[in-house]
């Protein structure tokens, strides 16, 4: 069996949202411009293509409308308030999650591996929500996000779908984490981030 059972993808999820939310809250001022751990992407850019994403993953498990900007193409504008446009780029996601089956076998997802089982699939889209917050706090000087309950499950999701994406850019290549470092310091390695 998997770190991320039927029984705690949605808690996963959850966690995964709400760091993300809670990184976002902490930006002020002159940080939205701030550069972050996404090489050549500002703190806003790294905003518009997480809540892109979150968008992706809700348009395909219900069809519903895309992410009208490119998420791998940020501008670094956001109209009106940076907060409102996350909130709703993860009721989105969220709703649209709550929708699946806790067993579902074949859940669409936006990457090219295709449909997958509920548990990896919200897997991968909690993943992209909670690196991303990580790069936000690191990026305001904020404390990580991300804490061992959560990077275990995320690290056997990352191990599932993270090589075929690095071909595309999604993600660099893995770093040397060392014999020493926590769950949360190998994830951040295995994804490619300092």
């Amino acid at each position: 069996m998997n770190e991320t059972t039927t029984a705690s993808w949605r808690t996963l999820l959850t966690q995964a949202h709400d760091a993300l939310r809670a990184a976002v809250a902490g930006v002020g001022g002159e940080a939205w411009d701030a550069a972050t751990p996404c090489e050549k992407w500002s703190v806003t850019q790294v905003l518009q293509h997480a809540a892109g994403d979150q968008i992706a993953y809700a348009a395909a498990i219900t069809g519903g409308p895309w992410p009208s900007e490119d998420p791998f193409s940020p501008s670094g504008r956001i109209e009106g308030d940076p907060g409102a446009h996350l909130t709703a780029a993860l009721d989105a996601s969220a709703g649209a999650w709550a929708t699946v089956d806790d067993d579902a076998e074949q859940v669409p997802v936006p990457l090219p591996q295709g449909p997958m089982p509920a548990w990896l699939a919200a897997g991968a889209c909690a993943l992209d929500a909670a690196v991303h917050a990580w790069d936000i706090a690191m990026a305001t000087g904020r404390p990580s996000p991300l804490t061992s309950e959560m990077a275990r499950p995320l690290m056997d999701v990352a191990t599932r779908i993270v090589e075929p994406l690095r071909a595309y850019g999604a993600y660099a290549p893995a770093l040397e984490a060392g014999d020493e470092a926590d769950d949360v310091t190998r994830l951040l390695a295995y994804l490619g981030r300092r």
